[in-house]
């Protein structure tokens, strides 16, 4: 894995407080192209991180994607997008049980997270919205609000859930833990929090868990492109008007500049963060593409 990671690893942040970034890649074997974009709007510091990773595990090409949306500071986003990946292509069962290696490794970096905020006295957290392609399988696991959404057959599918503490599974489970919800301008997790799952958030951990929900859809060829984005995109833009926005865009960079200017336009008051992902299998008339 070694030479790997050297050779194919494109991987990368330029921290955007001075302004957008932007940039993108294709894999080795032709199968996906990928692009970002990332700005902090209308904010004066930067808490989204993304990553943009493909690897090799066991002979696998793999993708991974994520957006990262920090609260309390940019330490926990910017430690999920450093290690949460690198956990994962490390996980014994990464091929073989792929659900149950995101879930370790994202209770894995949670705790590691924890345990080096000891001598931290503010409270710093995370969403994350991650992709991870293996195959033919697209995998997608989230905690928090930032959203992952495909465009299958030309119709737009959110593949993940907002995590929101009003929700009434999400509301039960935290009350059973023995917190609360209040609204405090918005829902919160003990009149404090605005998501419900999160990594880091040390003093509310025992409510606001970091156990992604993971979903998993096929890549054949009627699955297009994915979009995950942070919620300053969603806040301003719906999943449909999103998919519709960039299916003609073959550039994966340049649909996620169209999605992050779009959402500057739209008076987004957040960080902007978007990751476009687009598969080549429904391109240039084949329904397969050879692997490398």
């Amino acid at each position: 894995m070694g030479y790997l990671n050297s050779v194919l690893q494109s991987s990368s942040q330029v921290h955007a407080e001075d302004g957008p970034v932007c940039g993108g890649g294709l894999s080795q074997n032709g199968k996906f192209s990928y692009g970002y974009a990332s700005s902090p709007g209308k904010r004066s510091s930067m808490e989204d991180f993304y990553e943009t990773r493909i690897d090799g595990v066991d002979g696998e090409l793999v993708g991974l994607f994520g957006v990262f949306d920090g609260h309390g500071g940019a330490r926990a986003a910017e430690y999920v997008k450093q290690n949460l990946f690198s956990n994962l292509i490390r996980h014994p069962k990464f091929i073989s049980d792929t659900k149950s290696a995101i879930a370790d490794a994202y209770s894995h970096t949670d705790s590691e997270f924890l345990k080096s905020e000891n001598n931290q006295n503010r409270d710093a957290g995370s969403t994350a919205s991650t992709a991870i392609l293996v195959g033919d399988r697209l995998l997608v696991a989230n905690v928090g609000d930032s959203r992952a959404v495909i465009c299958r057959g030309g119709n737009a599918i959110a593949v993940s859930r907002d995590h929101k503490p009003d929700q009434t599974d999400e509301r039960q489970r935290i009350e059973d833990a023995g917190g609360f919800v209040m609204w405090a301008g918005t829902w919160r997790v003990g009149g404090v929090l605005a998501v419900s799952r999160a990594f880091g958030d040390r003093l509310l951990k025992q409510y606001v868990v970091a156990d992604p929900e993971i979903q998993e859809e096929k890549i054949d060829s009627s699955l297009e492109f994915l979009i995950l984005a942070s919620d300053g995109l969603w806040d301003v833009v719906s999943n449909e008007e999103a998919v519709a926005m960039i299916k003609p865009i073959q550039d994966p960079e340049q649909a996620a500049k169209r999605l992050m200017q779009e959402a500057c336009q739209r008076g987004s008051a957040d960080n902007i963060t978007c990751v476009v992902v687009r598969f080549m299998a429904n391109q240039g008339g084949t329904s397969r593409s050879v692997s490398a």
